[in-house]
């Protein structure tokens, strides 16, 4: 039914100018916003996840975007250079000083961060 759908995620955030200058400025990706005040962030293959204002938003407690890189290390050390800061955990997932949780063969190498409004979203190496 859906296979040939031209399907797209989307997310809240409670700021949509703090949005717009993070993952444009910040993330450097292309975003417009469109007729409706909603913004469409387009991401490579021509895909494009929309994100939109809510007065009572809520954080997601959960990567609503991930973002796979060649080189992990330099990713977030650039991201850092732009004052992205990285999560740190314990436990299961541990992180390292950086923030990357380092797989050992058990996955990719994942390093997780927030938006402005508090949306976790990662960069990883497959």
């Amino acid at each position: 039914m859906f296979k040939d759908s031209y399907a797209f995620s989307g997310f809240s955030v409670d700021d949509l100018r703090q949005a717009r200058d993070f993952y444009q400025g910040i993330l450097g990706l292309e975003v417009e916003e469109n007729a409706m005040g909603i913004l469409e962030v387009s991401i490579k293959g021509g895909n494009r996840v929309i994100i939109y204002p809510k007065p009572n938003h809520e954080p997601a407690t959960f990567t609503v975007l991930n973002f796979p890189v060649q080189n992990i290390d330099d990713a977030v050390d650039e991201l850092r250079r732009r004052n992205v800061r990285f999560e740190q955990y314990e436990g299961e997932i541990k992180t390292d000083k950086k923030g990357i949780c380092r797989s050992q063969g058990n996955g990719p190498n994942i390093a997780w961060f927030k938006d402005p409004a508090g949306n976790i979203l990662s960069v990883l190496e497959p």
